[in-house]
């Protein structure tokens, strides 16, 4: 969980979370309830990670005489990612700077009991942890938000709405006549079906799609930019009876020339600790696996010229993280300046997200979110959620706010 201090920072602080935002999705158990499920709404949200469900509830809190749907491709619903305390160390003095930088950062948006610490008293914290300097967010915690993501879906249901899963959005337009049987005329003019021929209307929409996002703005026939390019993030994990080394989150100090975080350690709920991740494009847009691959997604990505002009921003750092994905050894000489202890025999290879990077033209990483529309019957009438960047997880009810806001504001609600 990253606390608030990093979360209100610039553009380098804002782009990275221990959790990718679009994990892959597990069985879970059904949602409670047994109505009747509606093919009419006020507002359909595309999308059930916890963006789309945070926001749906919203909605339905702000508005109960609305009808609310959401939209799911999966056949369940569940967003995967379980995330003591929290350490940021600087482990070489060319970090300290940076890690007081942070320190001021997290006073002036008044965060609890925030200090710096020194390298006896980090070891006091986490007997096997090495560092010059740490920043100690004691209030900083792990949360397990496959089960926060249960329960904004049921409180959704609690207020009405609706989820359809198994429902992949394939196509949009505008209708031509009113439903057979309705009553109300044209007052849902959307029409949109899914990838099995069925459908549902809707006066608006609203697309929190995640690593498809740009793929149903071409849809919705809105802008392509910024594009979505898939990164793969591995994780390594301790043996059972090597968890001890580690007690709570410890962190590296963010370096602005990179992209991405770097490795960590992430004690989970269910007492295992994940090490990681490291970050490398993956070929596949739910390419869990390290040879998962989609034509469709290669090329949409390698043809992109935003990628390549990233790529060669930071030809070395990519190299570096392709290397450490391949050679166990390599990853573990990173997590050896931490903590000395840890060797090649002491960890496992775990599970593995995929992150939906925004990127625009110039190969900038887009790290605020984007909200579009576009023109016409039905761009006038969609938004689109293109960038919830990290921590979209640990903000959810607040980016729900935001987004219910936007909404509120576009389509006049």
């Amino acid at each position: 969980m990253v606390p608030l201090w990093i979360r209100a920072g610039g553009r380098a602080w804002r782009r990275h979370h221990h959790c990718y935002p679009e994990a892959r999705v597990l069985a879970a158990r059904p949602l409670s309830g047994s109505r009747r499920q509606k093919s009419t709404f006020d507002v359909a949200v595309v999308g059930a990670g916890i963006v789309g469900l945070a926001l749906a509830r919203e909605l339905s809190l702000l508005h109960p005489s609305l009808i609310f749907g959401v939209l799911e491709k999966e056949k369940e619903l569940a967003y995967l990612s379980s995330f003591l305390w929290q350490l940021i160390v600087a482990a070489e003095q060319e970090e300290v700077p940076r890690l007081k930088a942070l320190y001021e950062r997290g006073l002036q948006n008044n965060v609890r009991g925030l200090k710096l610490i020194s390298s006896k008293e980090i070891q006091e914290r986490e007997p096997y942890c090495r560092g010059l300097m740490a920043l100690d967010s004691p209030y900083t915690g792990i949360v397990n938000y496959r089960q926060v993501a249960f329960a904004y879906a049921e409180d959704f249901q609690a207020a009405g709405g609706t989820v359809l899963t198994d429902f992949e959005v394939e196509g949009m337009e505008m209708a031509k006549e009113s439903p057979a049987g309705s009553k109300e005329g044209m007052k849902y003019p959307i029409v949109v079906r899914n990838s099995k021929g069925k459908e549902v209307r809707c006066r608006h929409l609203v697309s929190c799609a995640g690593l498809f996002s740009d793929r149903l703005s071409r849809i919705s026939g809105c802008s392509l930019e910024p594009r979505i390019v898939p990164f793969r993030g591995d994780y390594l994990v301790l043996k059972p009876e090597k968890c001890y080394l580690v007690k709570g989150n410890i962190y590296p100090v963010p370096d602005p020339r990179f992209p991405f975080l770097g490795i960590h350690f992430t004690p989970r709920m269910d007492g295992s600790v994940w090490l990681g991740p490291n970050a490398v494009l993956a070929f596949k847009r739910e390419g869990y696996r390290f040879f998962d691959f989609s034509v469709q997604d290669f090329i949409d990505a390698t043809a992109y010229s935003g990628l390549w002009k990233l790529v060669l921003r930071n030809f070395s750092y990519g190299i570096g993280e392709m290397y450490r994905a391949c050679f166990l050894s390599a990853q573990v000489k990173q997590l050896q300046k931490f903590i000395p202890e840890v060797t090649v025999n002491d960890v496992l290879r775990g599970p593995a997200g995929v992150r939906a990077q925004a990127l625009d033209k110039d190969g900038n990483l887009i790290d605020d979110f984007v909200f579009d529309g576009g023109t016409g019957d039905i761009g006038s009438r969609i938004l689109h959620v293109r960038n919830a960047p990290s921590p979209a997880a640990t903000s959810s009810l607040a980016i729900a706010k935001m987004i219910a806001s936007e909404v509120e504001q576009r389509f006049e609600l």
